[in-house]
């Protein structure tokens, strides 16, 4: 979307916006943001990015947010980092490193090898340290509790799973993936796999089916895009 079209769309008719969600945010901090600067309420996104994630963010607004759905369901294309030798609680840096383990054995073609069994429809246990509610409670704040939380495997789908392993104990990789896949629990089940545990140390959404997160804008361009709109309309 142009600066031009940001300048005359009717928001409340319905858009939607490409945003880079910056890091440490949520995406309701992008959504509130976003609120709070077009004066609509109805504003919502479509698919959860964690505060320690960066990357696209799809957020409609006025009519469309009737599409989200549709968005949600869409192909994901993630990229970032594992490191190996090591798990965390949260299975990425929400939490501290844990349970170390030596990986001067592990070799490069071990590590391409291990991709192999995570392409295609497989099952995966979402971390318990998410979103997903169980008996009405999101599952995070029981295990903030202390709480012993049994999530069930859901069926999900990895297109492709590529890694650069040159730069060991960080693995650098891209993932093109269905939606409901977390790249948490692929962080550590492929740690679980080469036998060396793994946890996510950085991810970033690069795409949402056809929408690219080259295409997004950031949070401080759309903020000033929209405040030069609205000086403009008060001068008119």
């Amino acid at each position: 979307m142009t600066v031009a079209d940001l300048q005359t769309i009717n928001f409340e008719e319905g858009a939607v916006l490409l945003i880079d969600k910056p890091l440490h945010w949520t995406s309701f901090d992008a959504v509130r943001k976003i609120r709070n600067l077009i004066k609509i309420k109805k504003v919502g996104h479509a698919g959860t990015l964690d505060p320690l994630a960066t990357g696209l963010l799809i957020i409609c607004t006025g009519k469309f947010t009737k599409r989200i759905n549709e968005y949600m369901a869409q192909e994901k294309e993630y990229t970032g980092t594992f490191t190996l030798g090591a798990t965390t609680p949260t299975y990425d840096l929400e939490s501290e490193p844990e349970n170390f383990q030596p990986i001067e054995a592990l070799t490069e073609a071990a590590i391409q090898n291990a991709t192999h069994q995570f392409i295609g429809e497989i099952e995966q246990v979402p971390p318990i340290h998410s979103a997903i509610k169980k008996d009405g409670k999101r599952v995070y704040e029981l295990a903030r509790k202390g709480v012993d939380v049994k999530l069930e495997a859901r069926k999900i789908t990895i297109k492709e799973f590529e890694v650069d392993a040159t730069q060991l104990p960080v693995v650098s990789f891209k993932v093109v993936c269905s939606t409901g896949t977390y790249i948490r629990s692929l962080a550590y089940d492929f740690g679980a796999a080469l036998g060396c545990g793994a946890y996510l140390s950085s991810l970033r959404r690069t795409r949402i089916g056809a929408f690219h997160v080259d295409d997004a804008r950031s949070i401080e361009d759309f903020e000033a895009v929209i405040k030069k709109r609205k000086g403009e309309q008060c001068s008119n």
